[in-house]
């Protein structure tokens, strides 16, 4: 383990993945003398599951150790520093996005994507997978553009981003805006979906009670009520019985704007 001395006498770290290889460190074989008998995977999934439960700001290197029964100083035999560890967190839940319906290049003999696989579909998947991974780990939109996500798994989804975008017949310049408008909607559409729900459950409430009380509270203010009655009207003509029908149906809409928008500009050429 490195001293405080040593780690101040070098360079700026910019991501744990370019430390060596992070998965090596810890590994039982290389620490079966070590009294915590912990494995960096243990650490990572305790991790995953505080993140979930209390967020990043209440998460510590002592609050994971109390979770995991060792001392702080334990854990650093496996990882440098809460950086680190909060990388490798975020790196292990991109697992969770579902790329198997998008094809790699190579495994087809001409460079060309499955014939009988629709670019639009493979973009539809991965764009709610995306959303899904979102509302799951609220914790994630903060760090995502925190770390570098250079990690194996956040490294895959990119790939697999980047294959759909090719497939769309849009111009190699035109790719990254397409790229851009359809997943940073995701993120933004996600990330507030992801804090709604978290801070219902906070609240003790399903999202429809909570909903009913904060819209019932608003209509009862003066300063609301003239914005609140246009608010209404376009609630109704979502014809949706649930906060989460409304939220799915306004979801699907606009991912299909997206995708229309491509089909359009790659048309225009």
């Amino acid at each position: 383990m490195e001293s405080a001395a040593d780690k101040a006498n070098q360079p700026r770290r910019t991501s744990v993945w370019l430390e060596g290889k992070p998965a090596a460190r810890g590994r039982k074989s290389e620490r079966s003398d070590h009294p915590t008998g912990l494995d960096r995977d243990r650490i990572i999934s305790v991790s995953v599951r505080l993140l979930d439960a209390e967020g990043p700001a209440k998460f510590s290197m002592r609050r994971l150790a109390a979770e995991l029964g060792v001392t702080a100083m334990s854990l650093y035999w496996y990882v440098d520093t809460k950086d680190d560890l909060l990388e490798l967190a975020l790196d292990s839940v991109f697992s969770e996005i579902g790329t198997s319906g998008d094809k790699h290049e190579a495994d087809y003999a001409d460079g060309t994507a499955d014939p009988g696989s629709d670019w639009r579909d493979d973009l539809r998947a991965l764009a709610g997978s995306y959303r899904a991974l979102l509302v799951r780990h609220p914790w994630v939109s903060a760090l995502v553009g925190k770390f570098l996500n250079i990690g194996p798994h956040s490294m895959e989804f990119s790939a697999a981003v980047l294959r759909v975008m090719r497939r769309t017949g849009l111009p190699p310049h035109g790719q990254t805006g397409a790229l851009a408008s359809v997943f940073q909607f995701v993120y933004g559409f996600g990330t507030i979906e992801g804090h709604f729900v978290q801070r219902c459950a906070e609240a003790g409430m399903t999202q429809d009670q909570y909903y009913r009380d904060a819209m019932g509270r608003m209509s009862e203010q003066q300063e609301y009520r003239g914005r609140f009655d246009q608010s209404e009207e376009m609630t109704e003509a979502r014809g949706a019985d649930t906060v989460e029908e409304m939220r799915e149906r306004d979801f699907t809409f606009a991912l299909e704007l997206l995708v229309a928008g491509i089909e359009a500009m790659r048309t225009r050429g």
